[in-house]
């Protein structure tokens, strides 16, 4: 059973995913839910959480805040975004400051969503496939910006190879018996190397340039 809170500040919104999600996803549970940043941090101490389903755009914040302060506070709980705009520059920034998951609201519905939950709770991150474009159109544009050509050590490559199939990162200790902190220090090795942020842009680089290839 996966609890989740859900912030968005339409009540109506709100009201449809949660009869769309017990109607047809009995393993999802809301918790929680909110119309403000404000009422989330205030409730969040008292409900059971594993998962913030978080509208970026609220009436006394903006979702990279929000998702700064969760972080901070809340590191073990998963975020997935919802937008209603799909700028790049905010896609980035809510990447950067550690989100799970993103997706847009014209383009998803409760299954979506429900996907996403799923996919996020095994510990591989997800975006709807309008916002997948828009990362991949980022990542083209820093790479034309950029002059270097990453490199990895045998030991980079097996990370991104279990990167790809959906590791986490003790997951990933365990397979190559190594610790979690050298797993950690790897990834952020490869993220300096390719000026990126997150795991997904680290597996499109490599699948992408050849480095590994999708799974059969």
């Amino acid at each position: 059973m996966t609890k989740i809170f859900v912030v968005d500040d339409h009540k109506f919104f709100r009201m449809t995913l949660r009869a769309a999600l017990e109607t047809s996803h009995p393993d999802i549970v809301i918790t929680g839910e909110s119309g403000t940043a404000t009422d989330l941090f205030r409730m969040l101490p008292d409900t059971e959480v594993d998962l913030i389903v978080l509208d970026i755009n609220l009436p006394d914040s903006w979702g990279v805040e929000v998702t700064k302060r969760l972080r901070q506070q809340y590191p073990a709980l998963k975020i997935i975004a919802l937008s209603g705009e799909n700028a790049s520059e905010t896609i980035h920034s809510m990447i950067e400051v550690g989100i799970d998951g993103f997706l847009s609201k014209q383009n998803s519905d409760a299954n979506d969503l429900a996907a996403a939950i799923e996919s996020v709770m095994n510990g591989v991150e997800y975006f709807g496939r309008d916002i997948s474009s828009i990362l991949f159109d980022i990542y083209v544009a820093k790479k034309k910006t950029s002059a270097v050509t990453a490199e990895f050590t045998e030991r980079e490559r097996e990370i991104i190879l279990l990167s790809r199939d959906g590791l986490l990162c003790k997951e990933i200790a365990d397979r190559l018996h190594i610790s979690v902190f050298t797993v950690n220090s790897h990834k952020r090795n490869i993220f300096q190397k390719l000026g990126i942020s997150s795991t997904m842009e680290m597996v499109q680089y490599a699948l992408k340039h050849g480095i590994i290839r999708m799974r059969g």
